[in-house]
């Protein structure tokens, strides 16, 4: 299972999911280009010292994510997905990709998922804060396939 973040706009975000994906064991690519620089104070400050234990792939474009890719589905989390990510069977190769806060993904990238997910909310909520969807949609991706950590034996 592997994380994606396609252009992300927002440090604080990026640096919550890095957390997320180091706790987790969930390597994570990031598409590029990012709306702000790799090295933002604010990207550091909430990737903690997480960063470190993050398994991080940064993709200069689409593109450069296509060609580097590894095997599995490209599952998209959108608000303009079809159906539920609960009602979802996912497969621990998965791919989670998420899209730009401010614009989520073009066209193209849509096209290109083998699945467009949604996270249920109620009427009138438009979305998701990007890093609290992320945390949801990869609980329940490794609740069904197995995939949480095992505590350490003392």
């Amino acid at each position: 299972m592997r994380l994606a973040l396609y252009q992300p706009d927002i440090p604080q975000n990026v640096g919550a999911i890095i957390r997320l994906a180091a706790c987790f064991g969930i390597p994570l690519e990031v598409i590029g280009p990012c709306g702000f620089l790799w090295d933002d104070r604010r990207l550091k400050r909430a990737g903690m010292d997480y960063l470190g234990l993050a398994e991080i792939r940064q993709n200069a474009s689409w593109a450069d994510f296509l060609a580097r890719r590894e095997p599995g589905r490209l599952i998209l989390l959108t608000t303009a997905g079809d159906g539920r990510h609960v009602d979802f069977a996912f497969r621990p190769d998965d791919v989670l990709l998420f899209g730009r806060e401010s614009a989520g993904v073009p066209a193209e990238v849509h096209d290109l998922a083998d699945a467009r997910l949604r996270i249920p909310l109620r009427p009138g909520a438009r979305s998701l804060n990007l890093s609290i969807s992320a945390a949801m949609a990869l609980a329940e991706a490794l609740r069904q396939t197995g995939g949480w950590p095992e505590p350490a034996v003392a």
